[in-house]
């Protein structure tokens, strides 16, 4: 009986000694498993907010190249145009000189605009769409058509930058390399979602083309880090499509 007991204290004593470590292992690896989520979890955060930075940094870039451009070529020349105006100034064309000068002080104000910093701190997507449809129009740059759909939903500040980033991508594209003539872009509104389409008529590419060449990796990129969805489809020599669906 003695033999019995003895066999038994040690069997159980075996058996409480794996299950201690049995749960010292699993404490082991859930610890270590949390402080692998708590690291990539904290890396996730720290690439998101550098891609804030470096989206706020693009646009502020191309806010002054766009600057730049009009302060030479648009309002430069309206400047000279008013200058040889005055130069002939009479009674008759005094209303010419008025509307140029007009011109260029309205020029002014819409540079004035994008210059103030906490325009790109606090853009608002609608508003910055708008003004980036304006430009076109205004500069001869491509005939651009905004269609808002629906009533303007607060979005997130760090994902407005993003969207507001990606569609300036998809713009200067069309503009540059596209050879469209007509660029068509939609906001519409719900309670859930916002889907954004911008479309050009440009020569489009093939979808066995290589893409990166106009940022469609980045693009799509960007989309994954506010939890958004973009979609590229085009035809040869047919145009551009751009679908954003961003969950509100």
């Amino acid at each position: 009986m003695q033999e019995n007991g003895e066999f038994v204290l040690i069997i159980s004593t075996i058996l409480i000694l794996i299950i201690v470590i049995a749960l010292v292992i699993l404490f082991t690896t859930f610890q270590n498993k949390k402080n692998s989520l708590v690291e990539e979890r904290k890396k996730t955060k720290e690439e998101f907010e550098r891609t804030i930075t470096e989206t706020q940094i693009e646009i502020r870039e191309e806010t002054l190249r766009n600057i730049s451009w009009e302060l030479h070529d648009n309002i430069g020349q309206l400047l000279t145009l008013a200058k040889i105006q005055l130069q002939n100034a009479s009674e008759e064309n005094i209303k010419e000189v008025k509307e140029t000068i007009t011109k260029g002080l309205n020029e002014v104000r819409s540079l004035s605009k994008l210059i103030n910093p906490e325009a790109i701190n606090n853009i608002n997507l609608r508003e910055a769409v708008q003004l980036e449809i304006e430009r076109f129009n205004r500069l001869e740059f491509i005939k651009s058509t905004l269609i808002i759909e629906g009533d303007d939903v607060y979005i997130d500040k760090k994902a407005t930058i993003i969207i507001f980033r990606i569609l300036q991508e998809f713009f200067s594209n069309t503009i540059k390399h596209s050879k469209a003539s007509e660029l068509d872009v939609s906001l519409s509104y719900s309670d859930s979602n916002l889907i954004i389409i911008a479309k050009d008529n440009g020569i489009g590419f093939l979808s066995e083309e290589k893409k990166e060449g106009i940022g469609l990796l980045n693009i799509k990129n960007r989309a994954k880090l506010i939890g958004a969805e973009a979609v590229f489809s085009s035809e040869k020599d047919k145009g551009t499509i751009l679908k954003i669906n961003y969950k509100l």
